[in-house]
């Protein structure tokens, strides 16, 4: 099982695990969108960064159940920042969530 400093590990994984699904499915959903709209503005422009906040989003999950080891909050701090988006945010949440109860 994971192992957790207090509530606020327990708080940091949930937060981390939460977010990562929302990357992922948010990511999903976008490449989906993109791939079915015929009229791009800028063509290219955005087909790379679809696949970045699916990426992250797995590996935001992969490394939920490590959040409260110093190491990998900061991590997941970084990948909730570059992952953007409600997901994101949550996942960023979770590693200073992470950070703090490392320290507490």
């Amino acid at each position: 099982m994971v192992r957790h400093h207090g509530e606020l590990g327990r708080a940091a994984y949930y937060l981390v695990l939460i977010g990562g699904i929302l990357l992922v499915v948010l990511g999903l959903l976008a490449l989906v969108g993109y791939a079915i709209s015929i009229p791009i503005p800028w063509p290219g422009m955005s087909f790379g960064f679809v696949w970045l906040p699916i990426i992250l989003g797995i590996v935001a999950i992969i490394l939920a159940k490590r959040v409260t080891e110093l190491v990998w909050a900061i991590i997941l701090i970084v990948v909730g920042f570059l992952g953007g988006g409600i997901g994101g945010i949550l996942v960023l949440l979770g590693g200073l969530l992470g950070l703090l109860s490392h320290f507490i």
